[in-house]
């Protein structure tokens, strides 16, 4: 796992060892990364479930003005903040040690362009978070949501009626869709 592209390009991410956490793929990190590449300058993000890092990392590399990490498995965030310092994008990140429902709520009187977010596949988490993230309006109103998913999750056919999805993408098992906010006319 590297960083690919960006001021931290060609880095080797170091992951946390064991099941509990899934690594994005280089393949899924650039198909990710080329959808959204126009939006990330400059971005202030939130990378919830950030697992090694390496998405919000991905970010700073790429031109975001600050990422807010989540993460609440201490193994996770010591391999996090390991590889902020490795990648020097240290001084651009907000490490938050906390489940990521209660650092959503922490956040409220915040405002991200970009979320982005890869929880445990298929269970339930998808929806719990876009509600919270409606409900404590941390979403710009042109800013945009990224989720990487198990392809067959059942969650995503029902989302939550204030966001839209602008595209989805599959890559073997795993999916990717992008969501905007719904605009009322």
């Amino acid at each position: 796992m590297r960083v690919i592209s960006g001021s931290a390009r060609g880095i080797k991410l170091d992951a946390l060892e064991g099941l509990d956490t899934r690594p994005t793929t280089d393949r899924v990190k650039e198909a990710i990364f080329s959808m959204i590449q126009t939006q990330i300058i400059g971005a202030n993000a939130l990378d919830l479930f950030s697992g090694s890092g390496a998405l919000g990392i991905e970010l700073i590399s790429r031109g975001a003005k600050q990422v807010t990490f989540i993460e609440n498995n201490r193994h996770a965030m010591a391999v996090i903040e390991k590889n902020l310092l490795k990648t020097k994008t240290d001084s651009k990140a907000r490490l938050l040690s906390s489940d990521v429902y209660k650092g959503i709520e922490n956040l409220k009187n915040e405002v991200y362009n970009i979320i982005i977010m890869d929880p445990p596949y298929l269970k339930g988490e998808i929806k719990k978070c876009l509600s919270l993230i409606e409900r404590f309006d941390l979403l710009d109103q042109e800013g945009m949501i990224i989720i990487e998913h198990a392809i067959n999750d059942p969650n995503l056919d029902d989302l939550i009626e204030y966001f839209s999805l602008e595209k989805s993408k599959k890559y073997g098992k795993i999916g990717i869709s992008i969501l905007r906010r719904t605009t009322c006319a």
